[in-house]
């Protein structure tokens, strides 16, 4: 089975290199494209630094496992992802693995998690997909993080099922310490929440700390605080089909005439605006 490995953390994260040992180890073939600069927080964005639709690639090597052909690319993980799916780093992959993040992706937050955004992308072309996160910014028990990556990577070869991501949070502890893995539901709030602090007109104060508002559930923010690993099944295209959206169909006619309608409101004079505008 091929795999790919990426990440958003950049190439050079140690992360990455902890996570392509363990494919290797699954017996995966594997092949590594990841950003060449940390991509944190760009979701499935298909960006890249060079203009003109050409992506800037440069061949990298992992000391601990040299035989595994690594790929620094100046592109968001989504885009690398997308182009990999079309035969940019040798033939498309069976499975994309995504980490291992420094950091958390819980709740409602990894809809900007470039981690989750990579594999996202990956189970929109076809492929099974993991998506694999640690709960600190530094970490330190990667025998722990190891371990869980390897057993939720087997559970993905053997039970995964295409367009499906599995995300897996862990805790950064010893691994006799970690209570176990479970599967979870997503948080409501996630693993951070941000601060606003507006100070003149032209800039506003973003500050983002640790959200614990959901310690006491059972969600995957939850366990994770108490020493759980987790996982969670996400489903592309996000389709909501219990939505009744039949008050909104209407025949081409209807829209017609509401444009017809819409046009001629904006044709009619609305007199001069009031207030004070100030100084520019």
């Amino acid at each position: 089975m091929r795999a790919l490995v990426v990440n958003d953390d950049g190439v050079d994260s140690v992360g990455i290199e902890v996570l392509t040992r363990v494919a290797v180890a699954a017996g995966l073939d594997v092949v590594v494209a990841a950003p060449n600069v940390d991509r944190s927080g760009s979701s499935a964005a298909l960006t890249a630094l060079e203009t003109g639709g050409r992506l800037v690639v440069a061949p990298r090597r992992f000391d601990s496992i040299r035989e595994v052909e690594v790929t620094a690319v100046e592109a968001s993980p989504a885009l690398i992802v997308f182009v990999a799916s079309s035969g940019a780093f040798g033939p498309p992959p069976d499975l994309v693995l995504s980490g291992i993040n420094h950091g958390p992706n819980t709740g409602h937050a990894i809809l900007h998690s470039g981690t989750v955004g990579a594999a996202l992308t990956g189970a929109g072309q076809g492929a099974l997909a993991m998506a694999v996160s640690v709960d600190s910014v530094q970490p330190e028990h990667w025998e722990t993080a190891s371990a869980i990556a390897r057993r939720a990577i087997d559970w993905v070869m053997t039970r995964g099922e295409p367009g499906t991501v599995l995300n897996v949070n862990m805790p950064d502890v010893p691994l006799s310490s970690v209570r176990g893995l479970r599967p979870a539901r997503l948080a409501a709030f996630g693993a951070v929440q941000a601060e606003l602090d507006r100070h003149d007109r032209h800039h506003i104060m973003v500050t983002f700390s640790q959200d614990r508002r959901d310690e006491s559930e059972s969600t995957d923010a939850g366990l994770l605080r108490r020493g759980w690993a987790t996982a969670t099944a996400l489903r592309v295209p996000f389709e909501a089909t219990e939505v009744d959206l039949g008050a909104l169909s209407c025949a081409g006619e209807a829209l017609v005439e509401a444009g017809s309608g819409l046009q001629s409101e904006l044709r009619s004079p609305r007199g001069p605006a009031t207030g004070n505008a100030g100084p520019r």
